[in-house]
């Protein structure tokens, strides 16, 4: 057993606004120099919808992830001989349409036209090659609020998938918030591919980050990631990616984009895991059964034998304690009320999601009873099919069990606030939640009214690594040399050489 340390962050869908300062924020501080101007490292999409850039999830077309080849594990991108043979024409990136092609206006032509008939126009310039553009026609969350719209909708590939499900009609219309950045997976596949091995995952939390000295510019990370949160600088002609604020994560404090969060729907805490299975569940044969084989890579911060291998690994107790309080811990493994998204693509991913239940109200818009809660959630106006497409790679039960046991945590608190509740009722439905009241209870003060240090728990970094923490060199991945590539940044690397 080789345990590892990784940050992981729980968002809770049902509290997203849908403001975009989390987006903004992430882009003030890391993303504002010249050549990045369409790098969203944070961005915020309206489901259903295409996504940033349009269609990330069509693997046929971008070939992301990770797939299985004759039992074995393999990029679906193809392996070193193929990068070889398209290392001077990578045929599956997005293009600029796909994000959008970066503008300014010319406000000179405005402070100092002429006086002239008719007032002057500032018309848009590519920031690219200076030219003048027609108006934008595409950006990020372009689509925003406008879900159902059969012309964004229908692009969705999850409603492709669903089509005998879904009906696009308005008024079985649908719509939710899905902030997505980097996932900072346990097995990355922008890792392996990159042939300079410039890409690396630190080992003492997990954070995958660029190293902009070995970054050679051939783009096989771009395609390699199935979330595409690898961008191209047109300008520097490199890779950058989120950093998950890592020099902010050292001193023990949240991301930009968790503290900044109108809605305070972020969550951050260490969870420890058995790295030595990363091959053996990211290889599980059926797509449905890699949720749960995830989440039995998590090991039990409280078990005495997990503690002291822990320790005689190297791992301070200050991580240890972290991962017993960490609200990630208990959201994903204890609870299972957050799950990853696209498991199929088989990179392990460290952000999690709480999927948003539907406003629960009947068509009179009164509050539904509690007999009626257990059938509302499989008829949900958010269909569960839809939520199983993002989170579980189609399995509908964990997402029924978890959007169950969100009911039955109002459910109790309503009890014990109100008292106005059908006992009979209530007893069926904690035996479905399968949750005791008190967990329910901790899970709503988790959920609602938490303090910044419960919702944030981040041990702060050792950055002085013992010998067995040496930096391994070399591309990575189990498909090319069967080894993580782990790296300890050295400590004279500064932030502007990492993105």
């Amino acid at each position: 057993m080789r345990i590892r340390t990784q940050i992981v962050m729980v968002m809770n869908l049902d509290k997203c606004l849908g403001c975009h300062t989390c987006s903004i924020t992430c882009k003030n501080v890391w993303a504002s120099r010249p050549g990045a101007e369409y790098m969203w490292f944070n961005n915020v999409e309206t489901r259903p919808g295409p996504g940033y850039p349009k269609r990330w999830e069509d693997q046929e077309k971008y070939k992301g992830g990770w797939v299985l080849k004759n039992g074995k594990l393999v990029l679906r991108s193809g392996g070193a001989i193929s990068r070889l043979l398209n290392i001077f024409h990578n045929p599956h990136l997005p293009i600029i349409d796909d994000y959008y092609e970066p503008w300014s206006y010319n406000y000179e032509e405005l402070a100092n036209s002429e006086e002239k008939e008719h007032q002057p126009v500032a018309r848009p310039y590519s920031l690219l090659d200076g030219k003048y553009i027609d108006a934008p026609k595409w950006g990020p969350n372009w689509n925003d609020d406008l879900a159902g719209g059969t012309f964004t909708a229908s692009m969705d590939p999850n409603i492709e998938k669903l089509q005998k499900q879904i009906a696009l009609e308005y008024e079985k219309t649908f719509m939710m918030y899905l902030p997505r950045l980097c996932n900072h997976c346990l097995n990355p596949a922008c890792v392996a591919a990159c042939p300079a091995g410039a890409i690396y995952k630190r080992h003492e939390d997990g954070i995958v980050l660029v190293d902009q000295e070995s970054c050679r510019g051939w783009r096989f990370c771009i395609t390699a990631c199935p979330y595409k949160k690898v961008y191209f600088n047109w300008e520097t002609k490199k890779s950058e990616k989120c950093t998950f604020c890592y020099p902010r994560i050292e001193a023990g404090l949240p991301t930009v984009c968790s503290e900044t969060c109108v809605g305070r729907i972020r969550y951050l805490g260490p969870i420890l895991y058995d790295a030595d299975r990363i091959l053996e569940v990211a290889s599980t044969k059926d797509e449905k059964d890699l949720y749960e084989a995830q989440l039995s890579l998590f090991l039990n911060p409280f078990d005495p034998d997990v503690i002291a291998e822990a320790r005689r690994q190297g791992i301070s107790d200050a991580w240890i304690n972290g991962a017993q309080r960490s609200p990630a811990y208990k959201m994903v493994v204890q609870w299972r009320i957050a799950f990853p998204l696209h498991p199929e693509y088989r990179t392990l991913p460290m952000i999690f999601y709480i999927p948003p239940l539907s406003p629960i109200l009947d068509v009179n818009g009164k509050d539904l009873s509690p007999e009626e809660y257990i059938p509302f959630v499989d008829n949900m106006r958010i269909p569960l099919e839809y939520l199983a497409s993002l989170f579980t790679a189609g399995d509908t039960k964990p997402i029924r069990m978890a959007l169950l046991r969100l009911i039955a945590m109002r459910i109790h608190m309503r009890k014990i606030t109100v008292g106005d509740v059908n006992e009979n009722a209530y007893n069926k439905l904690m035996n479905e939640a399968g949750l005791e009241p008190s967990q329910l209870e901790e899970m709503h003060r988790l959920l609602s009214i938490a303090k910044y240090n419960e919702r944030f728990v981040i041990p702060t970094a050792n950055r002085n690594p013992e010998k067995h923490l040496d930096i391994h060199k070399g591309a990575c991945g189990f498909e090319e040399i069967g080894e993580y590539n782990y790296k300890v940044a050295p400590k004279d690397l500064r932030i502007r050489n990492i993105r």
